[in-house]
């Protein structure tokens, strides 16, 4: 349940905004995929090594009617009631243009065409093709392999056992300060940092996400949920609304392998407080301490040594 460098929210939010714009109302017109791997998942959640042929089969000549988000996850809904989820993991993401397949490539057989972002070298692991009815691609690039692809229904998607544990969306208008702090008490012992991170407490944060929202919130990671005094709990409900929001306005972080589906980068990570700034000044007004980077729950953590407070 915990994530080093996987795309969080603000960065699938980020690729679902992008698909609303570019393949609702188009047909799937083919399908390829270079995996010989237990890449798609069956709706028990076991990974198959077969499943690509009954999701291939299943969904060519289907209109994607509309794209949403839970979590880490993209839904694509279709327009006979399925559903194609998408969890992007590690280095997966999204993206959008025109490719020339060239079978005599077995490599990297698809060369991409437009826009020029799709050449990025991180843009280059394409593991799954869409072919759209407007002569576009929607493809998957995955250099580590870690993603999951699996077909839904669309109306049973939300009960299946790839989402049903999820906890609340943090930026859902209905979760309030109060619902933050049930949820946070489910884990009154725990360490903050991975409480945060926990998916079926709150869903879509991720170690990015989580540093800078406590960086924001000053508190240490390392607090016990229980210590936490809550005006400071508050301050940390307000922090993650604002930070993830920022981080959508903002493209998503590319510290690492994430492009939009353009193939290009989100700029979230020029504007981090915390995260990957080990050393440096902290940075907050009135403040002169240093970032420092700890290990939480085998996770690399970014704090401020002066400002974020310790409640043990």
């Amino acid at each position: 349940m915990y994530d080093e460098l996987m795309p969080e929210l603000p960065e699938v939010q980020t690729t679902v905004n992008g698909l609303r714009k570019r393949v609702i109302g188009r047909r799937i017109k083919a399908v390829w995929s270079s995996y010989n791997s237990p890449y798609f998942h069956g709706d028990d959640n076991i990974k198959d090594p077969t499943y690509f042929k009954t999701f291939q089969k299943a969904i060519l000549g289907q209109k994607i009617v509309s794209v949403d988000r839970r979590a880490k996850n993209i839904l694509i809904n279709l327009s006979r009631g399925q559903t194609i989820l998408v969890h992007m993991k590690m280095t997966g993401h999204l993206l959008y243009g025109t490719y020339r397949f060239d079978p005599a490539m077995t490599k990297d057989p698809w060369e991409p065409l437009s826009p020029r972002g799709l050449r990025d070298p991180f843009n280059r692991h394409v593991r799954l093709v869409f072919t759209l009815d407007n002569g576009h691609h929607l493809a998957l690039s995955d250099m580590r392999k870690f993603a999951k692809v699996t077909l839904l229904q669309t109306e049973t998607a939300l009960q299946s056992s790839h989402l049903h544990d999820l906890g609340p969306e943090p930026l859902d208008p209905a979760f309030t300060f109060e619902k933050f702090r049930v949820q946070l008490a489910d884990r009154p012992h725990g360490k903050i940092k991975l409480v945060l991170m926990d998916q079926t407490v709150l869903s879509g944060i991720g170690n990015i996400y989580a540093d800078e929202s406590l960086w924001r919130a000053g508190i240490h990671p390392l607090s016990r949920v229980a210590k936490i005094p809550i005006a400071k709990q508050k301050l940390l409900y307000q922090a993650i609304r604002k930070i993830l929001s920022a981080g959508i306005e903002l493209g998503g972080s590319s510290t690492s392998d994430y492009r939009n589906i353009d193939g290009e980068k989100g700029t979230s990570q020029e504007k981090h407080h915390a995260y990957r700034r080990t050393d440096e000044p902290c940075g907050k007004r009135g403040c002169s301490g240093h970032l420092r980077r700890i290990t939480v729950g085998s996770r690399g953590t970014h704090f401020c040594d002066r400002h974020q407070k310790l409640f043990v």
